[in-house]
């Protein structure tokens, strides 16, 4: 089986792969078979113990370009793309990664014979407070989307390029929304709910860090685990089974800022002390705009979970703190 993987550099993308490359992978309702090749495409290259596997080919460049002379493939998870806060800082740049490089790919899809599987990662993002309308208490499988930021239309414009591209046959397309991954090792990202991972990594490894949103505000997240639970299993199940060409949102943990704070100082006793309450307009704006409870049928139809705590958030990420992961 020859998988493809964009975004393959990132700290989610990598972990990805390794999962591709550890076990028997299903898609499409096919039983679970090896993985005999991996295309990692990004800007850069992957996590060395990632490369150092020979079933990896690495293509570092602008996501269009890689793609060129790329042999046909099984499946194809989209994960390239830029992050919240920088696709509104960088319109253009939004555009063109987020829009243009998921078109990109979708064409490449499209010039296969076979039509390969396609995962396309979306985000929470796609819903938003629209001044014209109360936001919804809750969101579920059916709410409409109302994106106010760049990075939210763009995801959305993605979702229904996929939908279309699966309508006329020249795909296997499956979007899923992703809530905001906690907690990401390495450093902090341009993503507006970076802060999220930081304010649980840095007091981790005895550094401040900055929460700029109320305490009480509700977010929804999930962890790196539970997260490509729902990426693979996406690709895994066929057509019939994945049912509505919608995009389907993954299962949420909602927590405030506090319970994070205090489910860390559980964890790593005192490392709550080394958090600043710093409140960032700009930032909220954003996050704040983003719901925070989900209620999610159609994931849990496919036996997806949410995690059943930050506590368990916390947990994973000092096993893999502890295992070295990147």
């Amino acid at each position: 089986m020859r998988v493809v993987v964009t975004g393959g550099a990132g700290f989610l993308g990598a972990a990805l792969v390794r999962r591709l490359l550890a076990e028997p992978v299903a898609v499409g309702g096919a039983a679970p078979a090896d993985v005999s090749r991996v295309e990692v495409l990004d800007l850069v290259g992957p996590p060395d113990d990632v490369v150092a596997d020979p079933r990896v080919a690495v293509r570092t460049g602008e996501l269009a370009d890689t793609l060129g002379g790329l042999e046909d493939a099984d499946l194809v998870l989209h994960l390239a793309g830029v992050v919240s806060g920088a696709a509104e800082q960088d319109f253009d740049l939004g555009v063109r990664v987020n829009l243009d490089g998921t078109r990109a790919v979708l064409e490449w899809c499209r010039a296969r014979p076979e039509p390969p599987v396609l995962v396309f990662t979306s985000s929470l993002a796609v819903f938003g407070a629209d001044p014209a309308h109360p936001p919804p208490d809750v969101v579920d499988d059916d709410t409409m989307p109302r994106p106010q930021s760049s990075y939210g239309v763009q995801k959305y414009v993605g979702e229904q390029l996929v939908a279309d591209y699966a309508r006329k046959g020249f795909v296997r397309g499956r979007s899923v929304r992703l809530m905001t991954v906690t907690v990401r090792p390495g450093r902090p990202n341009a993503a507006a709910s970076s802060f999220l991972s930081s304010m649980v990594r840095e007091p981790v490894a005895g550094e401040r860090a900055v929460v700029p949103v109320r305490p009480d505000l509700p977010v929804a997240l999930s962890s790196p685990a539970r997260t490509l639970e729902g990426i693979l299993r996406a690709a895994a199940v066929d057509d019939e089974t994945w049912g509505s060409r919608t995009a389907m949102n993954l299962p949420s943990l909602t927590v405030t800022p506090a319970e994070m704070a205090a489910a860390l100082d559980r964890a790593v006793p005192g490392a709550a002390d080394l958090l600043d309450w710093e409140p960032d307009p700009a930032v909220e704006a954003i996050v704040g705009s983003w719901p925070g409870v989900f209620v999610t049928p159609r994931a849990e139809a496919l036996g997806l979970t949410a995690p059943a705590s930050f506590d368990e958030v916390v947990a994973e990420f000092l096993d893999q703190r502890g295992a070295g992961r990147r």
